[in-house]
């Protein structure tokens, strides 16, 4: 059984979290998020922190820390916010950032436009880097899956879209 539900979210100075009915609202310097609570959740608020009770089902404990991992999130997203970079390898491959719109030369016929979504900012300090922000780590994440779609790495020559972090597994090429 998780014990992440035991542990309550502690509210940084300068953000603030309103509780209505089911729904619950996050308000900080890097924005608002809000989002709908499970009803076998029940969110309880008190000196700066929330505290999550689960109902008498037996999932409710799994739903309590779910929702307290995603409430987490929203505290920090709205107090730090999230960043999220990708790597562009290949010949001729690169990104340019450009308002909310990301001009992307990928190999194909075409350059490929994405506009980004109402929250996410995108940043280019190489024409092959390109640095995501977001205070919703679930949409800075859905934006980054996206953009990766395009042209994901590929194992032979690590051609692609990665994330920063990743680490592409390499094959070995066809021998004579």
């Amino acid at each position: 059984m998780s014990r992440v539900a035991k542990y309550p979210v502690k509210l940084p100075s300068g953000v603030e979290a309103k509780l209505d009915g089911d729904q619950l609202s996050v308000k900080g310097a890097q924005g608002t998020l809000s989002m709908t609570i499970h009803g076998d959740v029940i969110i309880g608020q008190e000196e700066g922190q929330l505290t999550f009770v689960p109902s008498e089902s037996a999932k409710s404990w799994a739903m309590a820390g779910t929702t307290r991992a995603l409430v987490q999130n929203m505290v920090t997203g709205v107090s730090e916010g999230f960043t999220k970079s990708l790597e562009i390898n290949g010949v001729g491959y690169r990104a340019q950032a450009s308002g909310k719109t990301l001009n992307l030369t990928l190999g194909f016929s075409h350059p490929v436009e994405y506009t980004l979504p109402e929250g996410v900012s995108a940043e280019t300090p190489k024409n092959t880097i390109i640095v995501l922000k977001s205070a919703s780590k679930q949409q800075l994440g859905q934006v980054a899956a996206e953009i990766r779609a395009f042209r994901p790495p590929e194992p032979y020559k690590g051609k692609g879209i990665r994330y920063g972090d990743e680490q592409v597994r390499r094959k070995e090429a066809k021998k004579k």
